[in-house]
């Protein structure tokens, strides 16, 4: 298979890597911009820089300025990259799962990170490097390109533009190092997973102004799943310029294809008799269904010191994808309460971004008070075209004794075919300040354009050209009670398009979010553990509902409203050198509140009422057992809803226990050996719609990593 070929070209291709550390590096470069400082000291942590174990202490995500957690008057944790390469995680979902609070939805059949939810809220809005990149159906940056997953607990768009009032995170790729090093790395599941890496990076110069980094990836194989057979390729370079003390260039690229069925998991329709095990695939294979996701992205960034305190920054993001091929979905259940009824179909959806910010920061005083000032420019050009035929054919399998391979029918009708253009025209302004050496405040305000232009291809009826302003502020005040507990206040709004139009046609009124939060941070143990703990209210308007003038209940109108409620628990800590520990309790009370079918009190789709997760492990530091890492994570799900619906199925509550070990031979090379899933709990992963994904069984994973 080609995945095997990628391995073995990596393999042969890591020595030619070398090349670049046979001249020695003039490391008396000065600034170093969105990189490791190399002059700094070892121990020195910037926003973006690699993390020493599992407790980060900076973040840029929350404020897109270098700033402390501790001083940060909003719920913020950072997932750092040992976490991931601890539990040896593939997929960015494996390290969200110990953000704390974060859980899962709909991954559109397998095929990606395509929503998830945060205090209540589901949203498929998240960032790589401070740049939206979830537009279209993209396939979510692979683990072993990420250095830091940043998770932002409220709302964030007086600083990102529209995004929904829960919450979202920001990926910090790994960027480019001064030291020469490529690691090779392999891993395999009893699943039937293979899957190979290279991380390389280093100078490309002999004053290491010019340095790279490159991840690649191959990986393909079976799955828990019958008859699911999956492909998965990337290419993500990082190339840094310091062009002098004052100024650096970085461009960085991501070019993935994912080939993967469409595969909607077990359906869970109300007059179903039974349902299928775990493991039982429904929707045909081969060609009949497979899905090629392609995407493609590029980022030219860019800093330039002014002066000592002020700060040029910013750049341009294009993105460009597909999801192109032939998928089997269900149409519901026979009388029989066993026969499944599926449409074949065929979707080519394309899209197209262009992101453009210009930031400038800089850093004063005015009397007594200290001053952070951020102030932004950003414009967005965003493209999406789709098209979907689907069969009319009953085309029948037996959920309990699937026979797959059935003839496809023919496709009959174009269900979907339109275009939709949305362009963004925003302006940001933040002030940091410290008004005593104990208090601070951070106030902002994001003033925005959207013009939204949505073409329906089939009929006129559906279009439309709209034009909406929002503006989005942010309040928030943190005080030190002592040297290590500090409590914070804060308030934000938040605004998000909705997409569709009404009967009347002209396009919906935005969603429109506020929020009230009120929290702790507390660094204990001499500062190794960070503890967060946070109250929140949260109210989202607007949200679509079905007309009552439309007795067809086809069409919309902006008009329902629901709320979340609840309390946050986050700790991350390297409690000691050989004990590291990170995880995070949530409670939420979401509900609709306001709608035109739905009682009040109605539960929201995937959102548990408690959530629990913890990651401990621990790393011999001397003696016979030296370089051995022993660890357990845990993770707590509780009941949820399949759907937001007067009736609806139940996901059951449920728990999982993962042990993970690793092995450093020496400083070339670490084994890995994890149990996933070790008492092999049967449970639903997310739901959408009467379809649930079944989380995977105990699976072993094993894997070896070479670094020269």
């Amino acid at each position: 298979m080609r995945y095997r070929i990628v391995s073995l070209c990596l393999l042969h291709a890591a020595p030619m890597l070398t090349w670049a550390a046979t001249t020695p590096v003039d490391t008396s470069a000065g600034i170093q911009l969105e990189a490791v400082n190399i002059n700094a000291d070892a121990d020195y942590e910037r926003a973006d820089s690699p993390v020493q174990g599992y407790r980060a202490t900076r973040s840029a995500s929350a404020t897109r300025t270098d700033t402390a957690l501790h001083e940060t008057p909003q719920s913020v944790s950072v997932v750092p990259k040992d976490v991931l390469e601890d539990t040896s995680a593939t997929r960015l979902q494996d390290g969200l799962d110990y953000a704390g609070g974060v859980g899962r939805a709909n991954n559109f059949g397998g095929q990606g990170l395509t929503t998830f939810t945060v205090r209540g809220f589901t949203t498929g809005e998240f960032y790589r490097n401070g740049f939206p990149i979830n537009r279209g159906y993209p396939n979510a940056p692979d683990a072993n390109t990420v250095e830091r997953l940043e998770v932002i607990r409220g709302p964030a768009t007086s600083l990102y533009g529209r995004g929904d009032p829960g919450g979202t995170f920001n990926i910090v790729s790994k960027q480019s190092l001064p030291e020469q090093k490529v690691t090779l790395g392999s891993q395999f599941t009893d699943q039937g997973m293979h899957r190979a890496t290279l991380d390389a990076t280093g100078p490309l110069n002999q004053d290491g102004s010019l340095a790279y980094r490159l991840n690649v990836l191959g990986e393909g194989g079976e799955t828990f799943r019958d008859d699911v057979q999956t492909e998965r390729y990337d290419v993500a370079p990082v190339l840094s310029w310091q062009v002098n003390d004052s100024t650096k260039i970085v461009f960085e690229g991501d070019f993935m294809r994912n080939n993967h069925p469409l595969d909607r998991g077990l359906t869970r329709y109300p007059t179903q008799r039974a349902s299928a095990s775990r493991d039982t695939y429904l929707w045909e294979k081969g060609s009949d269904n497979l899905l090629h996701n392609d995407n493609n992205m590029a980022q030219l960034r860019f800093e330039h010191a002014l002066n000592e305190d002020w700060t040029l920054g910013g750049g341009a993001q294009w993105l460009d994808g597909s999801l192109k091929g032939n998928a089997v979905e269900a149409n519901g259940v026979q009388a029989d309460g066993r026969t499944l009824n599926r449409n074949f179909n065929y979707r080519k959806l394309e899209w197209a971004d262009q992101d453009w910010q210009l930031n400038l920061t800089g850093h004063f005083d005015t009397g007594r008070f200290n001053h952070t000032l951020l102030t932004g420019v950003e414009y967005e050009d965003y493209d999406y075209n789709s098209i979907i035929r689907r069969s009319s054919a009953a085309y029948p399998i037996d959920i309990l004794d699937p026979v797959l391979g059935q003839p496809r029918p023919a496709l009959t009708r174009t269900t979907t075919h339109d275009k939709e253009n949305l362009k963004t025209w925003a302006f940001f302004i933040q002030d940091q300040v410290a008004l005593t050496e104990r208090l601070k405040a951070l106030a902002g305000v994001r003033l925005e354009r959207f013009e939204h232009d949505y073409v329906n291809k089939l009929d006129d009826k559906g279009d439309f050209t709209k034009g909406q302003n929002a503006v989005t502020p942010r309040f928030g005040l943190i005080y030190d009670l002592t040297d290590t507990v500090a409590v914070y206040a804060n308030t934000a709004r938040s605004f998000k398009p909705n997409s569709g139009t009404p009967q009347a046609g002209s396009g919906f009124d935005p969603e429109k979010g506020k929020s009230y939060e009120l929290g702790m941070k507390w660094e204990a143990l001499d500062r190794q553990l960070t503890v967060d703990a946070a109250i929140y209210h949260i109210v989202k308007e607007n949200v679509l509902t079905n007309d009552p003038n439309d007795l067809t209940n086809t069409f919309k109108v902006a008009a329902g409203e629901v709320r979340s409620r609840g309390l946050d628990i986050n700790i991350a800590g390297n409690i000691t050198p050989e004990w590291r520990m990170i995880g995070g309790y949530g409670y939420v009370d979401a509900m609709v509140t306001k709608d035109n079918m739905l009682e009040k009190g109605t539960r929201l789709a995937n959102i548990p009422r408690n959530t629990f997760s913890l990651l401990n492990t621990y790393e011999f530091q001397d003696g016979l057992v030296k370089g051995l890492g022993l660890g357990m994570g845990v993770k707590y799900v509780d009941d949820r809803a399949g759907q937001t619906a007067a009736t609806t199925y139940t996901m059951e509550r449920y728990s999982v226990v993962d042990l993970l070990s690793f092995y450093k031979v020496n400083e070339h090379v670490r084994l890995n050996l994890d149990v996933k899933n070790v008492f092999n709990k049967g449970y639903d992963e997310g739901a959408f719609n009467a379809y649930v994904y079944p989380g995977e069984p105990r699976t072993v994973q094993a894997g070896v990593a070479y670094t020269f």
